[in-house]
């Protein structure tokens, strides 16, 4: 097999995603927005036969040996969907020998709710949250990383993963998690391969699906 590391580029890239009522798959085969492939369905009552299913019919096997990146969203989101879908990418980087970056899904959605809300502009940190069913937040921290000036070059970090949080503070910037499956699936595969860091072909045992409180909560 092809040693994956003495690749220059991240192309082709395959990613996982998921949130609370819908799993979704993205292709990019190059460099060209034009070349990606999305898949995004809603969830049923046997998400994981289907899951397995429905990715199959997604991308041919000759297409998935070309993949030279992976990446997975971890949560917070959908608890058994986000263990799904990274029980599938590990899978998946472990066979065809291809490393594996994750992201959560407020790290993916961040980017947008900051040009959406100028933050950019601000040049301040801000939470993202999630108010649970009983009491209390998820919520994580993100701060601009570049001064740049377009969308485009926009570059967020996180600085906080997200986590269990009582109340929210007055004093700091606080946005309420909003999924958007087409959007959040692309910024995905924008972030899969700006992040050339990763090259690990045994990345794949560090990646856990995020999820802060139990199940039942």
């Amino acid at each position: 097999m092809i040693n994956k590391l003495n690749e220059r580029e991240n192309y082709p890239t395959l990613v996982i995603h998921s949130t609370d009522n819908s799993f979704c798959f993205g292709y990019r085969k190059n460099d060209k927005i034009e070349s990606d492939e999305l898949f995004i369905k809603k969830f049923d009552n046997d998400l994981c036969n289907n899951l397995i299913n429905d990715f199959n019919k997604f991308i041919s096997k000759e297409d998935l040996q070309k993949v030279n990146k992976i990446s997975v969203s971890i949560g917070p989101a959908n608890f058994n969907a986000s263990r799904l879908v990274v029980v599938l990418a590990r899978t998946i980087s472990q066979q065809i020998n291809c490393p594996l970056d994750s992201f959560s899904s407020f790290e993916i959605m961040a980017k947008r709710i900051a040009s959406k809300n100028h933050i950019l502009k601000n040049k301040k940190a801000f939470w993202i949250y999630k108010k649970l069913k009983r009491k209390g937040f998820i919520a994580g921290k993100y701060e601009i990383f570049n001064n740049e000036q377009t969308n485009s070059d926009l570059i967020i970090r996180e600085t906080v993963l997200p986590k269990v949080i009582r109340e929210i503070e007055s004093k700091e910037l606080f946005f309420e998690a909003v999924y958007e499956d087409k959007n959040d699936l692309k910024e995905l595969l924008d972030l899969t391969n700006k992040n050339l860091l990763n090259t690990n072909l045994n990345s794949w045992q560090k990646v856990l699906p995020l999820y802060p409180i139990s199940p039942i909560n």
